[in-house]
């Protein structure tokens, strides 16, 4: 009996990989909830970033772009960079792919993952059953990957929550809890600023507490992009065009240099399209850094550095991080003790070669684990076009 291939994570890069696969004859089992992340911690009403173009999962098949699913529900076709794609148009196409493409999907969580004596995968799933896979393709997308910075910690001692005086913007989806209340809402880019956003459209006194000088930024709309400079998913440059399309050589860069540009490219940064939203409505704090947090009543009290070297101290009815994501092989708990400690690793994301194989043979990462060895393009869903076929072609040759 020929063993499957494990993909766990039915988002964006797990299902384009699994329909490479597929593609390919290679056995498949694929394990997850479709598009949770999306689904369940995003805020209610979310707009993306990215553009129609640069939104859609890559797979072999032709007709499965978002614009084919848009026909196939009977909605307006999203094809321009004008064109602002709704989350939950975008849920609604991951699901449909899902039916289309990886219709075997099982709807249940992997708790472990450790090699046996062979070399090949034991996984165990919550349902109680055990197997053996011949590789594993990690693509778990955010989850458990919540950052948190030190200093904040003090005013949630048990951790983030929406019910504690200090929450993450992953643990959101509707934020009319707080109407009436005053909300400060931590972070520069596009989730803390659409957050604070649509917090003040359902009647919250919102305030941006951003690190920076000068206001936030948002970027330029479609009309106003250089005409006379390449075109990638995220805008005409010439480096975005070369992180889209040429990412292979990115892991060579000196390390430092690759977590800099997985950090600051297209970041922090505001949609073009929801400046108008913001400004003018919602407060912004620009501060040198937050030294701490606290909430000795039960109201979280910020202490933050100005840039003149003022230390001064903010309150309000609930603080929202939206400090964004950092990737852990600890985090990931379901990986093995044993395989952790063989994946050789860089500021805790795995080494990845080509392929998207980590140091344990059989063992692949993609989607943002796999940023720091591809690059920035690997944060956003149209990273699958080069993830996707790229590790499906070495899986299949390494364990054909």
């Amino acid at each position: 009996m020929i063993r499957p291939v494990a993909v766990i994570g039915a988002g964006p890069f797990g299902l384009s990989t699994a329909a490479h696969l597929r593609a390919r004859g290679i056995p498949v089992r694929v394990f997850g909830d479709p598009m949770v992340s999306w689904r369940d911690h995003m805020p209610e009403g979310m707009l993306l970033k990215s553009t129609p173009v640069a939104s859609s999962f890559d797979c072999p098949q032709p007709g499965h772009t978002l614009g084919d699913y848009c026909d196939a529900a009977g909605i307006r076709r999203l094809v321009t960079d004008e064109d602002i794609i709704p989350a939950e148009t975008f849920i609604g196409y991951g699901e449909w792919f899902q039916e289309k493409l990886v219709p075997g999907l099982e709807r249940v969580r992997v708790v472990s993952v450790d090699r046996d004596k062979s070399g090949a995968f034991e996984l165990k799933l919550d349902s109680g059953e055990l197997f053996t896979a011949r590789a594993v393709v990690v693509a778990t997308g955010l989850s458990g990957l919540e950052h948190l910075p030190a200093e904040l910690a003090g005013a949630a001692p048990d951790g983030p929550a929406p019910t504690a005086p200090l929450s993450h913007s992953s643990q959101h989806h509707d934020l009319s809890r707080f109407a009436g209340k005053d909300l400060i809402v931590i972070g520069a880019g596009q989730s803390a600023l659409e957050t604070a956003a649509l917090a003040a459209e359902a009647g919250a006194r919102v305030r941006v507490v951003a690190r920076g000088r000068g206001r936030v930024a948002f970027g330029a709309p479609p009309w106003k992009q250089p005409r006379l400079r390449p075109e990638s998913p995220f805008g005409r440059a010439w480096s975005l065009w070369a992180l889209s399309y040429y990412a292979d050589p990115y892991r060579f860069l000196p390390e430092q240099t690759r977590h800099y540009l997985v950090r600051r490219v297209l970041g922090p940064l505001g949609a073009w399209w929801l400046r108008e939203r913001f400004e003018g409505t919602v407060q912004v704090t620009d501060v040198a850094r937050v030294a701490g947090a606290e909430a000795p009543d039960g109201r979280p009290v910020l202490t933050v550095r100005t840039h003149g070297g003022r230390s001064e101290r903010l309150t309000a009815d609930h603080v929202i991080a939206a400090t964004g994501y950092r990737v852990d092989i600890a985090a990931m708990d379901f990986l093995g003790h044993e395989l952790r400690t063989r994946l050789a690793v860089s500021r805790g994301a795995p080494r990845l070669g080509a392929g998207y194989v980590s140091s344990v043979p059989g063992l692949y990462f993609t989607g943002l684990p796999a940023a720091s060895s591809f690059g920035p393009v690997m944060r956003f869903v149209c990273g699958t076009e080069f993830a996707s076929p790229r590790l499906a072609k070495h899986l299949a040759a390494a364990h054909g």
